[in-house]
């Protein structure tokens, strides 16, 4: 059975080009013109994809990105852009988009990017359902619960993004090891930002805001110059 995607975007002539270019590769594809009713078809049908623009009326595409992963519907997300703004790219990323695409685009672009999440995705899947369950973890005041999805630090939940979490389990699970930015990007992102570390140290930044008392001096989350992060612990 084709893989079927849901495309959103306001602009009729984008929606007309990415339609008709997804339709001449197979694809089933399904429409919506705001982020309130493309919400609305995620829910009812899950598709395999959504193609998402960043700006939409009633609910814009970050939080549509943001209810998605909420609401753990399990559907990847190429982002369309028209900003150039590095901002945007980050918090769609951080919000947990899988992609971004910056208007204008080739439709081969298109096309090779949606394949390359589909394939990312389906592959993420298999890996997670043939892992066994994650127990929680308990370091110094910090608590980490992967299965309930919830971090707690000196009984305080914290609020924290999808890729927030990942990346606190990914660390905390690989405790006591260097690991560099680029192992992180494959293991967290599931995909080779060539030169665009910085997504980590944005989000090492954000992790350090919530969990550590004093970003400058991290109990948690240490830096290791020149090559990544590494994950301890309060000392006893």
């Amino acid at each position: 059975m084709s893989k079927r995607i849901l495309v959103v975007d306001d602009e009729a002539s984008i929606v007309k080009l990415v339609q008709f270019n997804l339709e001449k590769e197979g694809y089933q594809v399904d429409v919506a013109m705001d982020g309130e009713t493309a919400l609305q078809k995620a829910r009812q049908n899950p598709p395999d994809l959504m193609v998402l623009d960043l700006m939409l009326p009633v609910i814009d595409g970050l939080e549509v990105c943001k209810r998605v992963q909420q609401e753990n519907l399990a559907i990847p997300i190429l982002m369309l852009t028209a900003k150039s703004d590095e901002f945007d790219k980050v918090l769609g990323l951080e919000l947990g988009a899988d992609d971004y695409l910056t208007k204008p685009f080739s439709p081969r672009e298109m096309i090779a990017r949606v394949k390359a999440v589909l394939r990312r995705f389906e592959k993420a899947q298999k890996v997670k359902a043939s892992e066994p369950k994650e127990v929680h973890m308990i370091i110094g005041d910090l608590v980490i619960d992967p299965e309930a999805y919830e971090v707690t630090l000196a009984q305080n939940r914290l609020e924290l993004t999808p890729k927030e979490f990942e990346l606190l389990v990914y660390l905390a699970n690989h405790r006591g090891k260097v690991l560099s930015r680029d192992q992180l990007l494959n293991a967290v992102w599931n995909y080779d930002y060539v030169g665009d570390s910085r997504i980590v140290d944005v989000h090492v930044s954000h992790l350090r805001e919530k969990i550590e008392e004093d970003t400058r001096n991290p109990i948690y989350i240490k830096t290791v110059r020149g090559i990544g992060y590494k994950f301890e612990g309060p000392r006893t």
